[in-house]
């Protein structure tokens, strides 16, 4: 599939980007606008959200902008019903939003720490997921992409928080996919591994970021899975595997997350 089919099946879509004030959020709404969709950015960060507007503005796009605190359960379930009333339906979720967490060994993870990381990490998208399932649902193809990473294996020292996390997305979302079989919903997780943004750079200081992928180049890929040509249904795509596919010919759909990293 080329990007110029993808971009052609995003024109006039709705799209809703959480985390988009900056890194792979900001990138992935920036891309989307310039696709053709409309898209609801969110994060807790207004001044993030206003430079982004500016921009997509400047590159012709159209953004709603929503302030939003993923802490707050009873915000986002505010969701689902304050987009029926403009929009009626949603067609793409991208939920991006995510915090690293506490690294230390779990015997020494404060329980606030602990229970903040897995009320961001999966609670909000279990809270996404409910509140937007019949949004979607009500698009021709809704489509709903999630951001996982390579510690859900649970083979990294330290990082119990958030690889309970994010190895319960997994588990969550490919449920959901499975639910959705009969649909016109599809959802699907995307495993960026190293990537040059804030929470990388927090989690290995002094790594040299010059040789990780920026975030803007793992637009098309999220762009590809948001696409109604794109209807492959719980699966976890790793970047690299897709990009190094994409000189292969191999299908998305066959690329799995083996040997992925952090």
């Amino acid at each position: 599939m080329t990007d110029s089919t993808v971009h052609a099946g995003l024109s006039g879509r709705t799209a809703l980007v959480t985390g988009a004030s900056r890194g792979i959020g900001r990138a992935v709404a920036l891309g989307l606008a310039k696709a053709g969709a409309h898209v609801i950015i969110t994060a807790r960060s207004l001044g993030g959200l206003e430079s982004l507007d500016d921009e997509i503005q400047a590159a012709g796009g159209a953004a709603t902008l929503l302030q939003l605190d993923l802490r707050k359960g009873d915000r986002i379930d505010q969701l689902g019903p304050t987009i029926y009333q403009r929009w009626q339906k949603l067609d793409i979720l991208v939920a991006n939003a995510g915090i690293l967490g506490p690294l230390s060994p779990l015997g020494h993870t404060t329980e606030d720490g602990f229970l903040a990381t897995i009320d961001i990490n999966l609670n909000a998208n279990w809270r996404l997921i409910r509140t937007l399932d019949p949004l979607l649902k009500l698009s021709d193809a809704g489509r709903a992409v999630f951001v996982t990473s390579g510690a859900a294996s649970g083979k990294y020292a330290y990082w119990g928080a958030y690889s309970a996390s994010k190895a319960g997305l997994e588990a969550m979302v490919k449920t959901w996919a499975e639910e959705l079989t009969n649909t016109n919903v599809r959802a699907n997780l995307i495993n960026p591994g190293a990537t040059r943004t804030q929470m990388r750079a927090k989690a290995f200081p002094g790594e040299d970021e010059s040789k990780l992928p920026l975030p803007a180049d793992l637009v098309p890929l999220f762009l590809e899975l948001a696409s109604p040509a794109y209807t492959g249904n719980g699966n976890v795509i790793n970047f690299r595997q897709w990009r190094a596919s994409r000189h292969s010919g191999e299908q998305t759909s066959d690329i799995g997350v083996a040997n992925a990293d952090v």
